[in-house]
This record gives structure tokens, C-alpha cells and sequence, in this order.
């Protein structure tokens, strides 16, 4: 009887501890189930993590936002000039893998890095898009140009940061504001947005980055140039198209770039433009006024701006 009774009691032992360990699996399941949520962007819709931990960005202004934001991507695309990165974001860098270019993307570099979030724009990887999306959830921005603004609310919302991101454009349309009261008369002159690349120049208008800051601030532009469009490529004998009260000029390519620059200035039509009689004319840098493109630099270029024109 006692030995039946010995036995009877370690089978029942036996199931409560088999109960117990199957309610410990089932709630280490529950709890390794990661919240997300929806986020609508330029190729549909993508279910991302809450709260991302590891981001990787593949446009050069998505690497502004995040750093804006307060959040080191584990991997980025390449900035244009940098090497591999702007000099104005480089302290703030260190430990990010290089990815490739926005026009070309290593993605095995982005598998190795085991992100959670991608954040990348229709505009260069749309062709890449189902392939990324099957790395990490990939959100996209439609284009870059001048929608920087649009984008970064985008990216914002992608990465839970909707207060930061609101609060971060608040602080630009402040600093807009300082620096309308700060030039003064200053903003009704124009203002003309030259670039010269290996074998190319362009005239800007005001669906650029600067373009869009330009007009956030509200100074004028040459007629030729007061255009809702991007940018066009012009032949020499177009130089007087780039007249204004103050020409600002940036260049792309490095040598090559610069070459372009020295050839169109040493003719006779860029001699003859009043703001270079005048010596109205300033170099800026293509990282800050074109390339990076994000909401750092569109900072330093309103600091820049009121140097420039008063």
C-alpha cells in the first residue's frame, strides 16, 4: 500500500511540474512576440517594430533626420562628398557601416547588420524595394529634391519619434523666422543658385533643397530661376540666365567640378553679370546647400544665409 501510495503521489508531482513548465513556454512565447506598427509610405504599407533598435538609411538627408532625432543608424548609404562621411556629421558617425551609395546598395552589407528598420526613398531603390523588405520592414519616401520636410516627418513616424521629429521642424521654422527679422531688406534681393559639375552646369530653382529654404525665408529669386521645378542644365551661352543681386554657386566632382567652375567664370558672359562686377558672388559648400539635403544642414544654411547677404 505505501509503495501504491509513493507512486501515485510522484506521477501527480509529475504532471504540476509538466503543467508549470508548459505555462512558462507559453508565456516566454507571448513575450517574444515584438509590438509593431502600420506605417503607409511611398511603396505601400510596412509593419515595423515599435520602438527600432537597429536602423539602417540608405538617403544621405535620412541620415541628418536620424541624427536629428537622436538615433545612430547601425548602417548607412555613403554621403556624395564625404569619406565615407560629410565632415559636418562625421563626430557624430563613428560604428556605422558603410552601405554602399543611394544609387547603389550593397545589400549583403545591409543583411549582415540584421536590421529591424530600413529607411530608404523610391526615387533610388524603388527597383531594390522587395529585396530590402525582405531583410527588414523598408519604409520609403516618394522623392527627395525639395521634400525634405515631408520626408522627415515621414522617417519620424517611422521610428516612433512623431514629438521629436514635430518639435525639430519647429525649431527650423524659428530659426526661419530669425532669420527673416535678422536680414531685414536683406531678403528682397535675389538671390541666384548656380552649380557646376564635371562637364555640367545648372541653374536651380525652387523645388531644390536650397530653393525650398530660399523660399521658407521669402527672398527673391531672378525670374529666370522663380521656377516649381528642380533644376536645369544650361550651355554657356545661357551664363546671363544666372544674373541676380548675389550669385551663390556651389561645386560636384572634385577636379573635374571644379574645372567646370574655372572655365565658365573666365568667360566673358560670367564677367559681365552685375553681381560679379559688383563682387557679389560666394562659394558655398555642395554638402551643406545641395547634397545632404536634410534638416542639419538646412539649419546651416540659414546661418550661412544672413552672412551672405548682409
Amino acid at each position: 500500500m505505501k509503495k501504491w501510495m509513493l507512486a501515485l503521489l510522484t506521477l501527480c508531482l509529475t504532471v504540476v511540474l509538466a503543467a508549470c513548465g508548459g505555462s512558462d513556454d507559453t508565456e516566454n512565447d507571448t513575450s517574444s512576440e515584438t509590438a509593431t506598427r502600420s506605417i503607409e509610405h511611398a511603396m505601400g504599407t510596412a509593419d515595423v517594430p515599435e520602438n527600432p533598435e537597429r536602423v539602417v538609411v540608405l538617403t544621405n538627408e535620412g541620415t541628418e533626420a536620424l541624427l536629428a532625432l537622436g538615433v545612430k543608424p547601425v548602417g548607412a548609404v555613403k554621403s556624395w562628398n564625404g569619406d565615407p562621411w560629410y565632415p559636418h556629421i562625421e563626430s557624430e558617425m563613428t560604428d556605422v557601416t558603410e552601405v554602399g551609395t543611394e544609387s547603389e546598395v550593397n545589400l549583403e552589407a545591409i543583411a549582415k547588420l540584421k536590421p529591424d528598420l530600413i529607411i530608404g526613398t523610391k526615387l533610388r531603390q524603388e527597383n531594390i524595394y522587395d529585396k530590402l523588405n525582405a531583410i527588414a520592414p523598408t519604409v520609403m519616401s516618394e522623392t527627395l529634391k525639395g521634400d525634405w520636410q515631408e520626408n522627415f516627418t515621414l522617417y519620424a513616424n517611422a521610428l516612433n519619434l512623431e514629438e521629436e521629429g514635430n518639435q525639430a521642424l519647429a525649431d527650423y521654422e524659428q530659426h526661419v523666422e530669425d532669420t527673416k527679422a535678422e536680414l531685414g531688406d536683406a531678403v528682397n534681393k535675389e538671390l541666384s543658385v548656380v552649380r557646376f559639375l564635371p562637364g555640367e552646369s545648372r541653374i536651380y530653382f525652387n523645388d531644390s533643397f536650397s530653393g525650398v529654404i530660399l523660399n521658407d525665408v521669402g527672398i527673391k529669386r531672378p525670374a529666370s530661376q522663380d521656377k516649381a521645378e528642380f533644376a536645369e542644365p544650361v550651355a554657356m551661352e545661357r551664363i546671363p540666365e544666372m544674373a541676380g543681386d548675389h550669385v551663390v554657386y556651389f561645386t560636384y566632382g572634385g577636379a573635374d567640378g571644379s574645372k567646370t567652375a574655372e572655365e565658365w567664370q573666365s568667360n566673358q558672359l560670367w564677367k559681365d553679370l552685375d553681381a560679379v562686377k559688383a563682387g557679389e558672388v560666394t562659394e558655398v559648400s555642395d554638402d551643406i546647400w545641395n547634397t545632404s539635403g536634410g534638416v542639419l544642414s538646412a539649419n546651416q544654411v540659414l546661418d550661412e544665409l544672413v552672412d551672405i547677404l548682409k
